[in-house]
């Protein structure tokens, strides 16, 4: 199954930003919404300083697929990605999909389900796809016709999925290593 995001921010004045993560959540899924919201606030001190709308914003994050509880850290990458997009009022890539658990310095860390989730991905459209460096092996058993038809990307650390999100700003990347360590 394909699982969408959607992300959206009030700005406060004073005070501390928040997270607020709804939908059918499992407790793995809601600690990885946690450490992606705290990945992204570091990316975005580190990228621009003088962008505080993570530190300032109260965002509400919606996983949003019906009674389907979702359960994992999978949408680790994905999270941080949508809330980079809302803090830089940045549009993400059309047509990409992507996968991986994310930790507090960056790494992209591999996930289950791999062949799985690209063919559902492939099927509903997408022609890119970001995966963990460490599944590279379980990509190997997805389908020929399946791979043929898609654009995919190996990540080691975020900044590798930023390059493809964001178009690679050589700036932003060199930042983001320092957000990373």
């Amino acid at each position: 199954a394909v699982v969408s995001t959607q992300s959206t921010g009030c700005t406060k004045k004073d005070g501390d930003g928040s997270l607020k993560a709804t939908g059918q959540l499992g407790d793995v899924m809601k600690e990885s919404t946690q450490i992606a919201y705290t990945f992204a606030k570091a990316v975005m001190a580190e990228m621009d300083p003088k962008n505080t709308f993570l530190r300032r914003a109260d965002v509400h994050l919606h996983v949003p697929e019906g009674a389907t509880p979702k359960d994992g850290p999978s949408a680790g990458i994905t999270i941080v990605t949508a809330l980079i997009s809302l803090a830089t009022n940045t549009p993400v890539r059309p047509n990409i999909a992507m996968t991986g658990e994310i930790s507090l310095n960056g790494k992209v860390l591999p996930v289950g389900g791999i062949k799985e989730k690209i063919i559902a991905a492939q099927r509903s459209g997408v022609t890119c796809v970001i995966l963990p460096a460490a599944n590279k092996r379980d990509y190997d058993d997805v389908p020929e016709k399946v791979r043929q038809e898609l654009e995919v990307h190996f990540a080691d650390n975020y900044r590798d999925v930023h390059g493809v999100i964001f178009g690679g700003r050589a700036e932003d990347n060199e930042r983001m290593v320092k957000a990373s360590v």
